[in-house]
């Protein structure tokens, strides 16, 4: 199993950087990196630093939003 697990993770994970200009191609990696964590402590670290970079994209893309909505509605009044 474990070699199953390392193979397919190795597999989605270079499969997801290989097609990097691709949409959605992210979750192949986050899925690769998600398979290599149970065996490989690295990958473990390298998927914490993924997670928080995407929350902290999301957050700047949920602000930026924001204040293009309050700016527009304060133009419009």
């Amino acid at each position: 199993m474990k070699i199953v697990r390392i193979g397919l993770g190795a597999v989605l994970f270079i499969g997801g950087i290989v097609l990097t200009l691709l949409p959605g191609s992210i979750l192949f990696v986050l899925a690769g990196l998600v398979l290599l964590s149970y065996d490989w402590p690295r990958a473990r670290h390298v998927l914490r630093y993924f997670q928080n970079q995407m929350s902290k994209g999301a957050r700047r893309l949920d602000r930026y939003l924001l204040d293009r909505k309050l700016r527009k509605s304060r133009c419009s009044r």
